[in-house]
């Protein structure tokens, strides 16, 4: 008996969605600043919001609240300085850069507002 089925692979597929999350060297970089603020007790908890227009890596003092703040990434910036935000619960935005590293050592968290 033959079989009519074919395997199709659409690598443009897999590619678009790699595009779709923090690059490795971007999460590293986060992560490296959510352990320091975790070891200082600033930060508690965190979570990750996917979107097809930007990704997010949310920071939350108490798992029960809101988060405090919003690390994002967007895919498709208007404006290459609004590739990478930092903004509120609500979405405003606190900061805005064209690198993540400079954004977040940058950065006075203690002195950020809510």
């Amino acid at each position: 008996m033959k079989s009519n089925l074919k395997l199709i692979v659409n690598n443009n597929f897999d590619l678009d969605r790699k595009k779709k999350f923090f690059e490795k060297k971007e999460l590293k970089i986060i992560l490296n600043l959510y352990a320091k603020m975790v070891s200082e007790g600033s930060w508690k908890d965190y979570g990750l919001t996917i979107s097809a227009k930007q990704v997010g890596f949310s920071v939350f003092k108490n798992t029960a609240e809101n988060a405090m703040y919003k690390i994002c990434k967007n895919f498709k910036p208007n404006n290459k300085n609004f590739k990478y935000l930092i903004t509120d619960s609500k979405g405003v935005i606190y900061r805005n850069s064209d690198n993540l590293e400079n954004l977040l050592n940058n950065t006075n968290w203690k002195k950020l507002q809510r």
